[in-house]
C-alpha cells in the first residue's frame, strides 16, 4: 500500500494492490489524508478470493471445476457471482453469433493453454478444423433458481469474462465504502469512477501488439467507464516456428488467425468490455465492426498487415481522442 500526501486540506492518493489470477489487482482512489485503508485492502483482496474460488479452471476444488466435473443433465445450484458470469457470457455468445463461448475449456487445454500445461510439441496441430457446438445448445441455465446442468459433455472456461467482473467486483467494494473517485484493474482490465482530485480524468495506457515486450500505443481518459483489451500479443505458442494465440475461434476449434491483433472496448461494466473484446477479436474487422455499433460498443481494433499495424476505430467511438497511434 502506499499514497501520495497533497495539501493539509486536500484528499490524498490511495494505491492499493494483491495478488489475483495469476496476475495482480491495483486500486487507487482518492479519500481523506487520515483514511485507514486497511480494512479496504481485506476487503478488495477477499472479493477476488471469493472469485478465484469461484471461477478457477486451475484449482479442481474451485465451483467451476466442480460444475466441469458433474455428470451431463443433472442440475447444480451455482454461487449467485457464478451464475451472474455464465449468464453474461450465454448473453454476449447470443449477441455474438457464438463469437464469444465460454464452453471451449477443452479446446484452450488442447492446445496448451488450459491447467494441463500440455506442452506445445504434444499440441495436436493437424487436427482438422471443426465448429465447436455453442455454448446455448451444451448449457441449460435456470436464471429464477440459480442452477444449470450440461445436455452434453463441455468444459466451461471463463478466461475471457472472470477478470472482467473481479474488476466490477472491486469497483463495487470501492462504492461500499462510500469512495466516489476510484481507478481499479486486473491485468490491463480497467474501470473507473468519478475523476482524479483534480478534476482530469483517469489516465489509462493501452499497450501496443507487439510480441515479447510491452510498449505504450496510447492513452485513454476514463471516468464512469471500463476498458479492456483481447489480443494476440501476450499469450501463445509456437509450433514449428508459427505462433498460435491463446484465442480459439469457436468456428475451427483452433487458434484464431484472423489477422487481428488485438481489440479494445469501452463498456459500462468491465465484464462486458471484457467478454465484448474477445468477440469482436474472434470476428474480425468485417464482421466485429458492424456488431460494435449495432450494440453502441466503443472499440478500437488493431490489424497486423506484414510488418505493421493498422488502426480501424468504430465511427464515433470514445478512443479517437485518446491519442492512441501504432
Amino acid at each position: 500500500m502506499c499514497s501520495d500526501r497533497a495539501g493539509p486540506d486536500a484528499l490524498e492518493r490511495f494505491s492499493l494492490n494483491g495478488a489475483t489470477m495469476g496476475t495482480r489487482y491495483t486500486a487507487v482512489f482518492y479519500a481523506p489524508r487520515y483514511t485507514d485503508a486497511a480494512p479496504l485492502a481485506a476487503r478488495l483482496q477477499a472479493a477476488v478470493d471469493r472469485i478465484e474460488r469461484q471461477m478457477s479452471s486451475w484449482d479442481p476444488a474451485s465451483d467451476l471445476c466442480r460444475l466441469n466435473a458433474a455428470p451431463c443433465h443433472t442440475w447444480l445450484t451455482l454461487p449467485a457471482a457464478l451464475a451472474q458470469v455464465i449468464d453474461a457470457g450465454l448473453q454476449v455468445g447470443l449477441a455474438s453469433n457464438g463469437a464469444f463461448d465460454i464452453t471451449l475449456g477443452d479446446a484452450v487445454d488442447a492446445w496448451g493453454f488450459g491447467p494441463s500445461r500440455r506442452a506445445a510439441s504434444q499440441v495436436l496441430a493437424m487436427q482438422p478444423d471443426r465448429a465447436h457446438p455453442r455454448a446455448t445448445a451444451l448449457l441449460d441455465l435456470d436464471r429464477s433458481q440459480r442452477r444449470l446442468r450440461k445436455r452434453a459433455p463441455a468444459t466451461i472456461d471463463l478466461a475471457g469474462i472472470a477478470k472482467g467482473y473481479g474488476v466490477d467486483a472491486l469497483g463495487a467494494c470501492m462504492d461500499e465504502q462510500g469512495i466516489d473517485a476510484w481507478l481499479v484493474g486486473i491485468d490491463g482490465e480497467m474501470r473507473a469512477r468519478g475523476s482524479r482530485a483534480d478534476g482530469a480524468p483517469w489516465s489509462v495506457a493501452i499497450e501496443k501488439p507487439v510480441y515479447g515486450t510491452r510498449e505504450i500505443a496510447g492513452v485513454m481518459e476514463l471516468r464512469d467507464m471500463a476498458i479492456a483489451t483481447s489480443g494476440d500479443y501476450r499469450k501463445w505458442i509456437d509450433i514449428a516456428g508459427t505462433r498460435h494465440s491463446h484465442t480459439i475461434d469457436p468456428q475451427r476449434g483452433r487458434p484464431l488467425s484472423n489477422g487481428v491483433a488485438a481489440v479494445t472496448v469501452l463498456a459500462p461494466t468491465c465484464m462486458l468490455a471484457d467478454a465484448w473484446a474477445t468477440a469482436l477479436m474472434v470476428l474480425g474487422e468485417a464482421e466485429g465492426i458492424p456488431l460494435a455499433q449495432a450494440h453502441g460498443l466503443d472499440a478500437l481494433f488493431v490489424m497486423r498487415e506484414g510488418g505493421h499495424l493498422r488502426e480501424v476505430l468504430v465511427p464515433g467511438c470514445a478512443l479517437e481522442t485518446a491519442g492512441s497511434h501504432c
